[in-house]
């Protein structure tokens, strides 16, 4: 969320840049600017007319002290009429308050100078490149089919249990997942991240905090007679460990690492694009997140892709990094990379990471400040990152090392499995 002095320092340059969006924020802005301006009007007001009851409150006791009750009950009649307009203004202004929290609510990030113009994914730009496209006979087997043959991974069933996009992972496909998840999360661990276990699920007050809702309510499945949310992504529950927390600069940088299921409802979600474990409902993901001082954020953004790089790297998967243009940029992040490793039998890119910096957008709506060296009180930047979501990442390992053998295991996770082929 952004902070309205930031608006109103600098509303003509948060225009222009929400260009980059495709998305016209002036109205959005110059509603904001009315309810502040409101907002300090009634508290004004307010604090002069609790002043001038303070000021009266002191005569009242100074004229009962000196024996003239009359005039103490005169100042007590005007006090009584102070107190309904005080009621009044504080009850306005908490209305003010709510309407120009739900207009800020609305204001997407301010896009970082990197971020590319653009419409959408086709405008990405693609910074990075790795790994040999491999040329497969046109009889090589999606993963899906693969799943099937080898019957590792089973959608049917999952669908019988639940529903679509809900699969049921069986023998040797239960210990890869198991195998990928306990390697990211070592991977993690070995550069400095901290393994925490959250909670699946949240309360609205998590979601508010890092920007699911209002802007992905739609998206998350509701757990409506308690009023919880089940988790999109770890980054919510991680991040939210630092909701109303008050940091000093030594405190950074705060890095953890933690793995859970994500559920996304994918509203609308439909077709060959989607098919297996393209798209799910359910899936496994390890994440990594970080806090920063603001001054060294886009260092840490850097380390962090450099991270997820080296995994991808020591999997043995062809990927590619692109720079997310402003159509394509999540609601909360300033600057987004995208990690796609290459589906050999489908032939198509498949994204299995986001990286992103959120500069102070979500730690003003958790309130996550932290004592300069100055003890000047700052919002601290947040930054997550994908290490890694398993579903396709586990789809380009099927597709692309399937042999007349088998599926061959990459090397670097052979210490946590027990055999060298899925077969």
């Amino acid at each position: 969320m952004l902070q309205v002095n930031v608006i109103r320092e600098r509303k003509d340059e948060i225009v222009q840049a929400m260009k980059k969006r495709n998305f016209d924020v002036s109205p959005l802005l110059e509603k904001a600017l009315e309810l502040d301006a409101l907002r300090r009007k009634t508290q004004a007001e307010n604090d002069n007319l609790l002043a001038e009851m303070n000021k009266l409150s002191k005569e009242i006791g100074q004229f009962y002290k000196s024996g003239e009750p009359k005039k103490a009950e005169i100042l007590k009649a005007k006090t009584g009429e102070l107190k309904e307009q005080i009621k009044k203004l504080s009850d306005t202004l908490e209305q003010v308050k709510l309407e120009l929290q739900e207009i800020l609510y609305q204001i997407p990030n301010i896009p970082n100078d990197l971020v590319p113009y653009g419409k959408d994914e086709a405008d990405n730009e693609v910074v990075f490149t790795h790994g040999d496209i491999l040329d497969m006979d046109d009889d090589a087997l999606p993963h899906w089919e693969l799943a099937k043959k080898y019957d590792i991974i089973d959608f049917d069933l999952g669908n019988k249990i639940t529903g679509a996009g809900f699969p049921v992972y069986k023998g040797k496909g239960a210990k890869l997942q198991r195998a990928l998840i306990n390697y990211f999360l070592d991977k993690n661990e070995e550069a400095g991240y901290r393994e925490m276990q959250v909670p699946h699920l949240i309360n609205e007050a998590s979601g508010y905090g890092t920007g699911q809702l209002p802007d992905k309510e739609g998206q998350m499945y509701v757990v409506e007679r308690d009023n919880l949310y089940l988790i999109p992504t770890a980054e919510v529950p991680v991040t939210n460990l630092y909701r109303d927390v008050m940091l000093t600069e030594k405190d950074f940088p705060i890095k953890n690492t933690a793995y859970t299921p994500c559920f996304r409802r994918e509203a609308g979600s439909y077709g060959a694009h989607v098919r297996g474990l393209n798209r799910l409902h359910q899936f496994d993901k390890v994440e990594i997140v970080r806090l920063e001082h603001p001054d060294r954020s886009y260092q840490a953004l850097d380390e962090m892709v450099e991270h997820v790089k080296q995994i991808l790297i020591e999997l043995g998967l062809p990927f590619r990094i692109v720079r997310l243009c402003g159509g394509d940029l999540g609601f909360t992040s300033a600057l987004t990379y995208d990690f796609e490793v290459y589906s050999a039998a489908q032939k198509r890119w498949l994204e299995v990471s986001s990286v992103s910096n959120f500069e102070d957008f979500q730690a003003n709506r958790l309130k996550l400040r932290f004592k300069d060296k100055d003890g000047k009180k700052r919002l601290a930047h947040t930054l997550n990152g994908s290490s890694l979501a398993l579903p396709r990442v586990v789809a380009a390992l099927l597709e692309n090392n399937q042999t007349e053998k088998g599926i061959k295991i990459p090397k670097v996770l052979l210490p946590y499995l027990k055999f060298e082929y899925i077969d």
